[in-house]
């Protein structure tokens, strides 16, 4: 047979086995960058507050609870016997202006050829909102528990100094490992953890 012949036979055989070797590769569907950094930066949070967590402590991520017509999604929800401790992940780059009681804060980002200003929701506040939500919710059940709520935030550091903000893993073991109230039985746990991930499942 002719070498050239065969030379193109190997070479149209290998061309179509590579294009089906391409072809079966998952493709990620695009997420812009900045959905991307907060998932990244969630999952970088998860990781700070799982390296804390006792063995009798139950973390629970992206639950979703409602009371009285208000809804709220939460990051990370630790129950343990010393209460529950509501984790906001903020990431944020560059820096921040705003004070604890404002509406909103101001995010500077300074780029290669320009400085990039946005506002952005005050996490103090949005967690405020979530502590209410979930201890009327656990309320509303017979459970009557000790609710707190922290942003944690990654990369970019608070504008205000607040018990509320964290932003080391030592601060995060400090707040969810603290005695400071009546400690909640296994039976009670138990039931905070079941009515957290029944409350509202995504439509």
């Amino acid at each position: 047979m002719n070498p050239e012949l065969i030379a193109g036979l190997i070479l149209g055989v290998l061309v179509f086995v590579a294009i089906y070797v391409i072809s079966k590769i998952p493709v990620a569907p695009y997420e812009p960058p900045q959905k991307r950094a907060g998932r990244l930066g969630e999952e970088y949070a998860t990781r700070k507050i799982t390296s804390v967590l006792n063995s009798d402590d139950t973390l629970l991520t992206n639950v979703k609870v409602d009371f009285e017509g208000k809804e709220t999604e939460l990051d990370n929800v630790i129950v343990n016997k010393y209460g529950v401790f509501i984790i906001e992940v903020k990431y944020y780059h560059g820096w921040l202006k705003g004070g604890e009681d404002d509406y909103e804060w101001t995010q500077y980002k300074e780029t290669y050829s320009d400085m990039y200003i946005k506002t952005v929701k005050n996490p103090i506040k949005q967690v405020k909102r979530q502590v209410y939500i979930v201890a009327n919710y656990l309320r509303e059940y017979g459970v009557n528990v000790w609710v707190d709520g922290y942003a944690l935030m990654v990369d970019a550091g608070s504008p205000v100094e607040s018990d509320m903000i964290l932003t080391t893993t030592d601060e995060i073991d400090r707040v969810i490992h603290t005695v400071s109230r009546r400690q909640l039985n296994k039976e009670s746990i138990e039931e905070i953890v079941a009515l957290l991930t029944t409350s509202l499942k995504p439509s």
